[in-house]
């Protein structure tokens, strides 16, 4: 990761390289001259050069800084900005942090960021309609489960709604009481009659009778019945006979 301030390394390694290969280019062409040269020749340029070592010194410095100024630019401006962007939209894809990416470098580089900002926006967009959504459906569920619990409240028969799980999800005021009624007669043991929000329905009625009777009303669906039911009588452990009615809660508009 490149900070703010701080130089891309690869720069380091290329400069680095740049001097090895302009020592290199160097040593090389005075190595060539001094092959087409006459040995007394030699001598008396190296006697030449000898005295003026530190010029080609300064004229090689001169030539690297040069190299280091383009360099340095050429990443503050194609490699450097384009580094940060592809981080920066890591973050923004990795995290829940919502900020604009601020475009920079060259117009390529300022172009993707501000692509990179209109795809955070529809995410942030598309995050919120969907948070809405949620917050409307749970909403009208709480409300339909409140309308269901008010008509439910106004029955003369005992209704509880369950789950595929066979958990209870609501009862009105005429089953709790009728339960409870078989816990003060005796007929059911407290844990197992004990009517309640969360648990499950096969503690008071056999899982096989209830099993039974949604596959009967499975079928019945399946064939197109508008009104599918089930019924089936069991025994409490006092020898009364409850007779059950088994209906599914469907969808608004489903067939």
């Amino acid at each position: 990761m490149i900070r703010p301030g701080r130089t891309d390394r690869r720069l380091w390694l290329m400069l680095a390289a740049a001097g090895a290969a302009s020592v290199g280019w160097l040593a090389l062409t005075f190595g060539l001259v001094a092959l087409t040269l006459e040995p007394g020749e030699r001598d008396a340029a190296l006697d030449l050069i000898g005295h003026r070592l530190a010029l080609v010194g300064l004229t090689w410095g001169a030539g690297i800084a040069a190299i280091a100024y383009g360099l340095k630019r050429w990443f503050d401006v194609w490699v450097t900005p384009s580094v940060r962007l592809a981080e920066e939209a890591q973050i923004l894809l990795r995290t829940d942090v919502v900020r604009q990416l601020a475009p920079g470098g060259n117009p390529e580089t300022q172009a993707l960021a501000s692509l990179f900002n209109q795809l955070v926006e529809q995410r942030e967009s598309l995050r919120r309609e969907m948070d809405d959504k949620v917050h409307a459906a749970a909403r009208r569920i709480e409300e339909e489960k409140s309308r269901l619990a008010a008509l439910m409240s106004e029955l003369t028969q005992s209704v509880v709604v369950c789950n595929m799980e066979g958990r209870i999800l609501l009862y009105n005021p005429r089953a709790r009481a009728q339960f409870r009624e078989l816990l003060r007669s005796g007929e059911w043991a407290a844990e197992a009659g004990m009517l309640g929000l969360g648990r499950s329905i096969h503690a008071l009625f056999d899982r096989k009778l209830v099993e039974h009777a949604l596959e009967n009303v499975r079928q019945r669906m399946r064939r197109g019945a508008v009104h599918p039911t089930a019924q089936f009588v069991t025994v409490t452990p006092g020898g009364q006979l409850l007779r059950v009615q088994l209906a599914p809660v469907r969808q608004a508009g489903a067939g």
